[in-house]
């Protein structure tokens, strides 16, 4: 019992350290080597548990995944940022994770993109129906938008991050942008609706053409 407990324990540990080690560094350049140091275990214990970096990975890919679904689940919000701001510290190591699958074009990046779009549309429905959000014309397309600007907002580049006065991306720049996001999602940004609505007779015009 006491040494499959340890086995556990181990996996843990290689699993934890290649997520950081894969966040930092890249998949690419990540060894397991390095991997083994970090866990404080041998090489030839992550090979046992893993087999090879792709398996490694792999299992890494389905935690993170897991971990971000479940918490973005739990905040009943299609908002990305909106969770990583409840507790910006725990949630980093994971969102950076994502980020970087999504930065490399890893295999992970289309599961991760795609699994959080699914969530957020699941989200979008039951929260029109049940009153909490406006109707959309297109709530798949608003999924795959809330799902964009929270991802574009935590991979914001230092250029964005100095223009707000910060030498670097953090959890500070996340706090100053919170509550315009949330006045935007809120509030909305035009006083009128003559935007949308000259939106909409574009894209009827649009329509009409391709239907001739």
């Amino acid at each position: 019992m006491c040494s499959a407990h340890s086995d556990l324990t181990a996996q843990a540990k290689i699993r934890d350290a290649a997520i950081a080690h894969f966040a930092r560094d890249g998949f690419q350049k990540t060894n397991l080597r390095a991997i083994a140091a970090t866990a404080g275990v041998s090489a030839g214990l992550v090979i046992h548990h893993f087999g090879s970096k792709d398996k490694l990975r792999s299992v890494c890919d389905d935690h993170v995944l897991g971990v971000l679904v479940r918490r973005a689940h739990e905040a009943g919000t299609p908002d990305l940022l909106r969770e990583f701001m409840s507790n910006p510290e725990e949630y980093h190591l994971q969102v950076r994770y994502m980020v970087r699958a999504i930065e490399e074009d890893t295999p992970a990046a289309g599961r991760f993109v795609d699994t959080m779009v699914a969530e957020s549309e699941a989200i979008l429905r039951a929260g029109m129906a049940e009153g909490s959000m406006r109707p959309s014309s297109d709530v798949r397309a608003l999924a795959v938008l809330t799902v964009l600007s929270s991802l574009a907002m935590l991979t914001m580049p230092p250029p964005m991050a100095r223009a707000l006065g910060y030498d670097r991306f953090g959890p500070e720049v996340l706090l100053r942008m919170a509550l315009p996001t949330l006045e935007l999602y809120t509030h909305g940004l035009y006083a009128d609706d003559a935007p949308l609505k000259a939106a909409r007779a574009a894209s009827e015009a649009s329509q009409e053409k391709r239907d001739e």
